[in-house]
């Protein structure tokens, strides 16, 4: 079975994690990604927060699967020469180097044109063009930039940014669909364009709930947000603690054993089509026509009461118990899964969402497969590539250099240091 984007080559200039994020996404769906690297050292994830001397860190290696690795110095006459050829016969090249390095190194836009009509160059850039365009951007400066920090955490705390990576990896997804949509454009052009995705803007497209709220704010109290009644609303969003953000109200409530459990806890949305079957589960049947319980509109005020009320129960039993219960009901919820939960779900690994992968240094080690599941390109999830292990064979097999081509092209320095190389059979 054929893979959606085969026959697609992806020049990968990219490092950390915003860019690999989009790149193993696109190699996952079969495009061939050609993983250039700097000479001796390669992404600086290789080395980053390493937890085995001498293997490459998990770090790098959960970022860059089913790639190839081209080590090449541009600074020299022949890496410059190398990287042309790779222009020109790539579909895409993928950067996320700080504002102007690209042009810095000769390659422009308008340079990149002139090599390949073709090519469509994406990017990942801390802001769009504005006032801060030029500044480096990092995953927490783009969730505080991006309006997510702000309206995180509790009122009577400080703003807080979240464990999910949505300014990196989440503009890794916003640029892998640009990328995607490009190529079909194309089809139609025949031209290559130019793709932006600012983490700025994809923290803010993710919190675009709280846009809307922003602009309900000036037609009175935000009525599910836990301030409401008792507290005050200023003139912006306010951070929620656990409110679901929407139409649902729902709270983080604790379980069986959360003394000493820090994950000893369900997510319990109190939804009004189910609200009967919630008062019988409590024990709180006389809730279903008392006139201060009954309608949705009567229960606003009195949120945070119900929630206590509900986790005087769920206090009695574990998060598992909790949530087979309140299923049998329809009643939504779901438990606070810690990593090891995770990682111990056998389930994930049924549906290729947690695999195992094994490496020549590091041995086996588990990462997060695919997310998007097609039927009919399933994704084969294969290991990350060690530096350079792929140089001769791209300029081979892409580039079409024979043996003498390639040993001239190692002894010029471009691809590293210069050394003496035995020709092949």
């Amino acid at each position: 079975m054929g893979k959606a984007l085969q026959g697609v080559r992806i020049l990968d200039f990219t490092h950390v994690q915003s860019g690999p994020t989009c790149t193993q996404l696109l190699a996952w769906f079969g495009a061939d990604v050609i993983k250039v690297e700097r000479p001796g050292e390669g992404d600086i994830t290789r080395s980053q927060l390493r937890d085995l001397p001498d293997a490459d860190s998990l770090y790098f290696t959960m970022l860059n699967h089913n790639k190839r690795s081209i080590t090449l110095d541009t600074k020299t006459p022949k890496g410059k020469e190398v990287l042309e050829a790779l222009i020109r016969t790539c579909d895409v090249m993928v950067e996320n180097f700080a504002p102007g390095v690209l042009d810095r190194m000769g390659f422009t836009w308008e340079r990149i044109q002139d090599l390949n009509p073709a090519m469509i160059v994406a990017s990942v850039k801390g802001f769009g063009p504005g006032p801060f365009e030029n500044c480096k951007v990092y995953e927490n400066v783009a969730q505080c930039a991006g309006g997510a920090a702000s309206t995180t955490g509790f009122d009577d705390g400080p703003p807080m940014v979240t464990g999910a990576q949505i300014g990196d990896s989440g503009t890794g997804l916003h640029l892998a669909l640009g990328i995607v949509t490009a190529l079909y454009q194309r089809k139609e052009t025949g031209r290559g364009q130019k793709v932006l995705a600012a983490m700025q803007d994809s923290v803010l497209n993710l919190c675009r709930v709280k846009l809307r709220d922003q602009q309900r704010l000036a037609h009175g109290p935000m009525k599910e947000y836990p301030q409401y009644p008792n507290g005050e609303f200023g003139d912006t969003v306010p951070r929620a603690g656990n409110a679901s953000g929407g139409g649902q109200p729902g709270w983080i409530l604790k379980c069986k054993g959360w003394e000493t459990d820090p994950n000893a806890y369900i997510y319990f949305i109190a939804q009004a089509p189910v609200w009967k079957s919630i008062c019988k589960v409590i024990g709180k049947e006389e809730w279903i026509t008392d006139p201060d319980y009954a309608t949705p509109a009567a229960r606003l005020p009195r949120l945070m009461q119900i929630f206590g009320t509900v986790e005087e129960w769920t206090k009695t039993l574990s998060k598992f118990e909790v949530m087979d219960i309140l299923n049998k009901y329809d009643i939504p919820c779901g438990p606070i899964l810690s990593m090891k939960e995770i990682a111990e779900d056998k389930s994930l690994y049924e549906t290729g969402t947690l695999v195992e992968v094994e490496h020549p240094t590091r041995g086996s080690y588990l990462t997060v497969g695919n997310p998007i599941k097609l039927s009919d390109s399933p994704t084969e999830v294969t290991r990350s590539p060690l530096l350079g292990e792929h140089t001769d064979e791209i300029l081979r097999d892409v580039l079409g250099f024979d043996e003498q081509s390639i040993t001239q092209a190692h002894e010029s320095g471009a691809l590293g240091p210069a050394q003496t190389r035995i020709a092949a059979d």
